[in-house]
C-alpha cells in the first residue's frame, strides 16, 4: 500500500497545484452553516437529475416524443454554449477562477430549466389529454407549476451561490422560456406526423420505437393492457392444469 502511494505521489508532483481544473458543470460550493445555500446547491444540481431521468426513460420506454422532448435540451445546450463563446463573458466568481472557468452568459442552468418549464408546461395544457372535469385536470396545473417553481429555485440558486449575475440568469431565463415554446411546436406540428412512420419503419421495430401520440392515457392504458394479458395467460396456466 505505502509503495502504490508513493507511486501516485510520485506521478502527481510534476503538475502544478495551481493548474487543476474542476469540472465545473457539475461542481457547486455553498457557505459553510448556509442551511439555504445547501438547499439551494441541491437544487442547482436538478438539471442532471431530469438528463439521467430522460436517458433512463428512453432506454425503458422508447417513445418517441420523449426522445424529442430531449433532443430539444440537447439542442438548446448547443446554443447555450455558442452564445457563451460568443460573448465570452466571464462569471461574478472571486478567488476561486481557477475551479470556474467557463463563461457566465447566458446560465446554462437556468436555460435548461426554463426549457423544461416551458416545453413541459404547454405539453400538459395543449397536448396531454382532456378531461371535462376541471377537478381531474387540476393535477396537470399542479404539475405544470412545479416545474415552473423548480426553474424558478435553480435561477435563484445560480445568483445566491455566486456563480452568474442577475442578467446572465435572466438571459437564461428568456432564451430557455423561448426555446422550449419554440421545440414544442416543431414536435407538435412537424416532428409528430413523422412518429408513425419511424415507429413503423425497420429501424423502428430493430429498436422498439413507441409512438403514443394517438393514446389519451398512456399509463392507465399499459396498467390495463398489463392486466389483461397477465388475466390471460392465468386463465390459459388453470386451464392446462385441469385437463
Amino acid at each position: 500500500m505505502a509503495d502504490t502511494d508513493t507511486q501516485v505521489k510520485g506521478n502527481l508532483d510534476h503538475f502544478n497545484p495551481n493548474d487543476w481544473k474542476a469540472v465545473s458543470l457539475t461542481y457547486v460550493e455553498y457557505p459553510k452553516g448556509d442551511f439555504l445555500g445547501f438547499i439551494l446547491a441541491w437544487f442547482s444540481l436538478l438539471p442532471f437529475i431530469l438528463i439521467v431521468s430522460f436517458i433512463t426513460m428512453i432506454l425503458l420506454r422508447r417513445d418517441l416524443h420523449t426522445a424529442a422532448f430531449f433532443a430539444g435540451l440537447l439542442v438548446n445546450e448547443l446554443i447555450n454554449i455558442a452564445i457563451k463563446h460568443l460573448v465570452q463573458e466571464s462569471r461574478p466568481v472571486r478567488g476561486r477562477e481557477n475551479l470556474y472557468t467557463e463563461y457566465g452568459m447566458p446560465s446554462s442552468h437556468t436555460q435548461f430549466m426554463w426549457f423544461f418549464a416551458s416545453y413541459f408546461a404547454l405539453f400538459l395544457l395543449f397536448r396531454l389529454y382532456k378531461n371535462y372535469s376541471l377537478i381531474e385536470d387540476v393535477w396537470k396545473y399542479v404539475c405544470a407549476g412545479l416545474g415552473v417553481l423548480c426553474a424558478i429555485l435553480v435561477s435563484w440558486s445560480r445568483i445566491y451561490l455566486g456563480y452568474h449575475t442577475m442578467s446572465q440568469v435572466l438571459v437564461g431565463v428568456l432564451l430557455g422560456s423561448i426555446l422550449g415554446a419554440l421545440w414544442f411546436l416543431n414536435v407538435h406540428f412537424l416532428l409528430t406526423p413523422l412518429f408513425p412512420l419511424l415507429a413503423s419503419s425497420l429501424i423502428g421495430e430493430f429498436f422498439m420505437l413507441r409512438d403514443s401520440t394517438l393514446i389519451p392515457h398512456v399509463l392507465w392504458f399499459e396498467y390495463t393492457c398489463s392486466r389483461n394479458e397477465a388475466r390471460s395467460r392465468q386463465r390459459k396456466m388453470s386451464s392446462r392444469k385441469s385437463q
